[in-house]
């Protein structure tokens, strides 16, 4: 099967050189796209490839992210499925993240998906190289970020609508015309819904999206709102994006143009 790298249709001329769009790291340093990781992570050969989608809609992709320990250091490797294949649910639901810690010999692991896209598309930035690719229990991914805490500060965050931040340069597409979903705080800040994930629900579908507020166990004064763009809309993260999770573990950015 030949693939395609990077984006087509209106975001082409700007390929993304970086797919590590890692929605639940705590408080971390995004190094970029690597070419190497850990040693304990062999690569393999590419032999999976799925072609990118020019509208990234609700496009499944999924997300094994080890953590090892280094002394006080924490060294955080995040592997995805895009461009390589859509985080097939059968060997997806095999993954065992215990036994892939042991076998690498990582602190933790986080199976971070399966996720789907509610953007049109993405614009990356920054330094990168083309990552290796390795094999977890049949489902082909990529290298895409590496990532460094210390031991106090953590590594990778369950909490629901507290902000990470997250050192990326980034600019996620939204169409005029498509619908945005968005969860306003007390103070009025806005985070958009970047994907929506089906770790705490594997039923929750994009046509649930529009009602969701109605199943989020929002703290007081928060909102959630659904509307449709009238007009193009990018967001960006020059450098620093502020992200969230809610309780279903879908993942938000803050607004902040």
């Amino acid at each position: 099967m030949r693939g395609t790298k990077g984006l087509r249709g209106r975001a082409a001329s700007r390929r993304p050189p970086c797919w590590g769009l890692l929605a639940v790291l705590a408080t971390t340093t995004l190094a970029g796209c690597v070419s190497i990781g850990h040693p304990e992570v062999p690569a393999v050969p590419a032999t999976q490839s799925l072609p990118v989608p020019a509208d990234l809609r609700d496009f499944r992709y999924g997300e094994v992210i080890p953590v090892f320990q280094e002394g006080l250091r924490l060294s955080v490797e995040v592997y995805n499925t895009i461009g390589l294949n859509d985080c097939p649910p059968g060997l997806w639901a095999k993954l065992d993240a215990r036994l892939l810690a042991r076998t690498l010999g990582a602190v933790t692991v986080k199976l971070n998906g399966p996720r789907h896209w509610v953007l049109d598309g993405i614009i990356g930035s920054g330094g990168t190289a083309a990552g290796k690719v390795v094999d977890f229990g049949g489902i082909e991914m990529r290298l895409v970020a590496k990532l460094d805490s210390r031991v106090w500060e953590g590594s990778v965050g369950d909490t629901f609508y507290t902000p990470n931040r997250v050192q990326r340069f980034t600019t996620w597409i939204y169409l005029a015309g498509k619908p945005v979903y968005e969860l306003v705080s007390p103070e009025g800040d806005v985070f958009r819904m970047q994907s929506y994930a089906q770790i705490a629900d594997p039923d929750l579908r994009i046509s649930d999206l529009e009602d969701l507020g109605r199943r989020l166990a929002l703290p007081k004064g928060w909102s959630y709102r659904t509307r449709v763009l009238a007009e193009d809309s990018e967001l960006r993260a020059n450098g620093v994006a502020y992200v969230i999770n809610d309780n279903l573990y879908n993942s938000y950015q803050k607004v902040t143009e």
